[in-house]
């Protein structure tokens, strides 16, 4: 009888571990196979653009690296956005999606030149976080001011702005300063100059007959407020703003002071 008990007990335990195995095997079989459905349908039949105005839809589906075919789950978001960064100076930021059952939408958002700086025998005109987007001649300029007292070293397209440590802080500020002007829609009103030549201070034409100086370093932010505020205060009395606007004194203090300053 015990002999018997434990035939039984061998028996059933060697079901058990068939009826695992059998259902891992199952298991198995209908994962490939769902996978294998995914491949053989879920194929890219649509690529759209959408937030391109310098590059054309086939320019940045190019650049991507996504060709109709596909298949849809294997396309790698981030490593498509870093293609599309790396072939297209113009572009700031790119977010493929993927939507069911055949599309790859790619978003794009391009970088809007807010100045011009010169290295060597060249312009170069960069966006408000230093990225460099195009190399030319003095003509590519246009409207755009053009930085004093910073030096490129090295510059490239599609690379941030890279200076000696010496130059560091004047960088850093111009950044700063050109954000919180983009942030207010100002940036488009700053003209013919930023000059971050000196230690502390920076100048930029602002208008056909203004020159604001804020300091190198501080809230940004702040100073450009202080200034929508001081040129909204003249629009309502009917005056235009002339001369030089010292934003430097204090958060809440400006100066208008009839004698422009200009750059050497």
């Amino acid at each position: 009888m015990a002999a018997r008990k434990d035939r039984n007990r061998r028996r059933r335990r060697r079901r058990g571990r068939f009826g695992f195995l059998y259902k891992l095997l199952s298991f198995l079989i209908i994962f490939a196979a769902i996978l294998a459905g995914c491949v053989a349908f879920f194929r890219v039949n649509q690529v759209v653009v959408s937030g391109n105005s310098r590059y054309s839809a086939q320019e940045v589906i190019a650049a991507s690296g996504v060709e109709l075919g596909d298949n849809l789950f294997l396309v790698n978001r981030p490593q498509t956005a870093q293609s599309i960064l790396r072939a297209l100076p113009y572009v700031e930021n790119a977010v493929p999606v993927h939507r069911l059952p055949d599309t790859v939408e790619l978003h794009i958002t391009e970088c809007v030149p807010a100045a011009a700086v010169r290295s060597g025998g060249s312009w170069w005109l960069m966006d408000a976080r230093g990225k460099l987007l195009e190399q030319g001649t003095k003509s590519i300029v246009g409207m755009l001011p053009e930085v004093r007292g910073l030096h490129p070293v090295e510059p490239a397209v599609g690379e941030w702005t890279e200076v000696d440590i010496g130059e560091q802080t004047r960088l850093e500020g111009l950044g700063q300063l050109l954000t919180a002007l983009n942030t207010r829609g100002m940036a488009e009103n700053v003209t013919d100059f930023i000059d971050v030549s000196a230690s502390n201070v920076i100048y930029f034409g602002y208008g056909a007959e203004l020159t604001v100086a804020v300091p190198m370093a501080g809230d940004f932010d702040l100073r450009v407020f202080s200034l929508q505020r001081v040129l909204e205060t003249f629009a309502q009395r009917g005056e235009s703003v002339t001369g030089t606007l010292d934003l430097t004194y204090g958060d809440s203090e400006a100066r208008l002071l009839t004698e422009r300053w200009l750059p050497a």
